[in-house]
């Protein structure tokens, strides 16, 4: 089991703090959990802002975190660093790219942890090993000092065991962050995503989840689902090749699916860029006037259970939390029971930007329900 690519010893009291290795942290250097990457590295000089925020509020930083190499795979697999064990269940895999953040905190090893999110790889690895994660609106949190995959979708956010940890999470970003509140009686939008099946029983715990807290909801089809998916993939395609292109000068030094994803991207021409700028804004005036009339929007994190090992490249993982870093707004994902299942599903709540506060205060509501 591959955690830790570097572990410290933090004195102090304060918070345990795990940061994904794709963030600064003065003394050590940001490796990617790539050779191409890591051979090169030096020891960053300083923190990374949200870092640096963290220590002022007493974290103690006690390791960074192994990840997909390069932040480019949703499935936590990494030939290089290895592969963080799913604590839930070994055969299966942990979620990514944040991996070894979601794992440390599962196993109790970190209070907390930063992961980032660019297409889901907050989400997406709580999802699979039963934990909480946050992405953050995109902009709140600043990225400097964080490897970038595509600038206009990258986000950190913080993993933790509960709602109450993610509090942590933004406290330590954001000094002064306090959780908002949530009219438990108003009514939320139950997203139904066209084109993007999802196993029944997972639809139907979110639904249970939501029931179990007392909340009503109103089923909200969303036609432009598939537009937002080829547009946010897009996105990370041809920024990520604009930000990565110079890393295939070291073809032997990267995983074939890894390089072969960065070339991929040099097909995405500025032209079809504008054209995934476009969509994004259609997006977000149709989740705009979601929330005139919804607080919160709700649906899973993932399609169906984390696939097996050996199995990752033949499910989407991120088909469900994508669109949210297009639209830049803030989403939560909560762990639920699933009827029948020893493995937990996920919720996932989505509010307007900057309403994180709002996200925590509902989450807290249903995940006191369901306990």
């Amino acid at each position: 089991m591959t955690i830790w690519l570097e572990k410290f010893t933090a004195q102090g009291d304060g918070p345990r703090l795990a940061v994904k290795d794709a963030i600064d942290v003065a003394g050590s250097p940001t490796t990617l959990a790539c050779p191409v990457i890591s051979e090169q590295a030096v020891a960053a000089e300083h923190d990374a802002p949200v870092v640096a925020t963290a220590r002022r509020q007493g974290a103690r930083i006690v390791g960074k975190t192994n990840l997909t190499e390069l932040c480019r795979a949703a499935d936590g697999v990494n030939p290089w660093t290895g592969t963080p064990e799913n604590p839930l269940d070994a055969d299966r895999v942990p979620g990514g790219s944040s991996s070894g953040s979601a794992v440390a905190v599962a196993l109790g090893e970190a209070d907390v942890a930063f992961g980032t999110d660019t297409g889901g790889s907050v989400r997406v690895p709580a999802a699979c090993c039963g934990v909480a994660g946050l992405k953050t609106t995109r902009g709140r949190v600043p990225v400097d000092g964080v490897f970038p995959l595509a600038p206009t979708l990258d986000s950190v956010g913080p993993l933790g065991p509960d709602v109450a940890a993610l509090t942590l999470g933004m406290t330590l970003m954001e000094p002064g962050f306090a959780s908002g509140s949530f009219d438990a009686g108003a009514m939320i939008g139950r997203l139904r995503p066209a084109g993007t099946p999802v196993a029944p029983e997972l639809d139907a715990a979110v639904d249970a989840a939501l029931g179990a807290a007392g909340l009503v909801f109103a089923d909200e089809p969303v036609d432009c689902w598939p537009a937002a998916l080829d547009a946010g993939n897009r996105l990370i395609l041809g920024e990520g090749f604009r930000a990565h292109r110079s890393l295939l000068a070291y073809p032997d030094r990267m995983s074939e699916r890894i390089r072969r994803r960065i070339e991929r991207g040099e097909r995405i021409t500025d032209g079809m860029l504008d054209e995934a700028y476009a969509t994004k804004e259609t997006l977000r005036e149709f989740l705009d006037k979601l929330f005139e009339r919804y607080p919160l929007l709700a649906l899973p994190t993932i399609t169906q259970p984390p696939p097996r090992l050996g199995a990752e490249r033949d499910v989407d993982l991120t088909a469900l939390t994508l669109p949210f870093n297009l639209s830049g707004d803030p989403a939560l994902s909560l762990p639920i029971p699933v009827k029948g299942s020893p493995l937990p599903g996920s919720l996932q709540l989505v509010a307007p930007a900057n309403e994180e506060g709002r996200l925590l205060a509902a989450a807290t509501l249903i995940e006191a329900a369901l306990q």
